[in-house]
């Protein structure tokens, strides 16, 4: 049963559908049309740019244009926490572990938030904290919108088979998850390996992968140059695998900001809009760390998957020392042949990869960067979630308002 806010409707809005049986049926109408076009809206003033606009879309362009607000908007705001979480989550993929001048396993690059952003400070600058905003941009704009707009239909079409609320927004929500991922897979793994990469001004080995992309668009031109298609959907398995995130996230939001504000998810009731505010906020915060909590483990396989390098060596220093790891300092194109084994992927798949954490780095490594991944997806979520909110609140607002304006037109012929 969908929890959507139904499109508000005014009885005038039957009355302007007759009003052309009037004497003058056509007068009438191009009375209205006239009105309406200039912007005219009776007694009430005129009709503004978002109710004339509001007032010809469905729900559906009100889900995708609020999701799309929210995701461009948390995107920005968090975009440097993100950095340090990926740095953080990647470095246990790039330190070498085949050669015997690499510096032990204990030695890492990265440690801790702070630490991490004092490292990428000094050797990137501003720069290097936003590093990979452009694909967060590309990508949280279709990534939300998709959601949302999906997230709404699915829940109107399980709602006809199913009176279970909890179970349609479970269901609704992995359907949701799904489609947006497919459709975003490789504007993420862009985004995970520019965050991942170590500035060319450092001088440690440590923590560092082979490549070096300028921007999105020269980290897209190499990577299909290089290691083919594929590379762009590295990660796709174990990102759906993390539907089971979304799965949790927002069958729980809309479950508390129903208790708290009795409203459903882009839903909204004029009075006390500080405790409304409130409500959402509660909820995007417990929701999101209920979420983050169950399923982080799967992030980090997501992304040793998506920042591993998929070509076969070649004469390239760059794109044949690493795969799955660097091959040492002492790399030498004549050295091909006896390394071919060396280049077998650490990383095949969810199990595998899994175990080779385990083996490699213990289980803490499953949970590296989570504390600041914390810190950065709260916040997300919560501009996500408030933005959403207060967009869709708007638009429909703005949608009654515009019908009630031409209400008073079409009384007035």
């Amino acid at each position: 049963m969908s929890h959507e806010r139904s499109t508000p409707s005014s009885p005038g809005s039957r009355d302007f559908a007759t009003s052309s049986t009037s004497s003058s049926p056509e007068s009438a109408t191009s009375k209205l049309a006239s009105s309406a076009a200039a912007g005219f809206g009776g007694e009430n003033g005129p009709i503004t740019v978002l109710e004339r606009f509001s007032m010809g879309r469905g729900d559906s362009t009100f889900h995708a244009l609020a999701g799309a607000a929210g995701g461009f908007t948390s995107g920005v705001v968090t975009c440097p926490l993100d950095v340090i979480k990926t740095k953080l989550q990647a470095q246990g993929g790039f330190r070498a572990a085949q050669s015997s001048s690499a510096p032990p396993l204990a030695s890492a690059r990265y440690s801790g938030m702070l630490g991490t952003a004092r490292v990428i400070w000094r050797e990137e600058g501003l720069r290097g904290m936003y590093r990979g905003l452009g694909p967060i941009i590309l990508g949280y704009l279709p990534t939300w919108a998709v959601w949302f707009t999906v997230y709404g239909k699915s829940k109107e079409f399980f709602g006809e088979y199913n009176a279970n609320v909890n179970i349609v927004n479970f269901w609704s929500s992995i359907v949701a998850g799904a489609s947006s991922t497919m459709v975003t897979n490789p504007i993420w793994v862009i985004k995970t390996r520019l965050m991942a990469q170590v500035s060319r001004k450092s001088t440690s080995i440590e923590a560092r992968p082979p490549w070096h992309y300028k921007s999105t668009l020269d980290a897209a031109k190499k990577m299909y140059r290089t290691e083919g298609m594929l590379s762009f959907y590295s990660g796709l398995t174990p990102a759906l695998l993390g539907l089971t995130h979304v799965a949790i996230q927002f069958p729980a939001y809309e479950y508390l900001k129903t208790k708290f504000t009795g409203q459903g998810m882009g839903q909204s009731t004029a009075g006390d809009m500080e405790h409304h505010w409130v409500g959402i906020l509660s909820a995007s915060v417990l929701s999101k760390v209920m979420a983050s909590s169950a399923t982080y483990p799967h992030e980090v396989i997501r992304t040793r998957l998506q920042t591993q390098q998929r070509s076969l060596p070649s004469s390239s220093k760059e794109y044949s020392a690493f795969r799955g790891g660097l091959e040492g300092g002492d790399f030498k194109p004549g050295s091909i042949p006896a390394k071919i084994a060396a280049t077998i992927p650490r990383y095949r798949g969810i199990v595998t990869t899994f175990q080779t954490i385990l083996k490699e780095e213990g289980w803490r490594a499953f949970y590296a960067g989570m504390g600041t991944n914390m810190m950065r997806a709260v916040p997300a979520a919560t501009t996500t979630m408030l933005t959403y909110e207060f967009v869709m609140k708007h638009v429909l607002v703005a949608k009654s308002e515009g019908l009630r304006k031409i209400e008073g037109v079409s009384a007035g012929i």
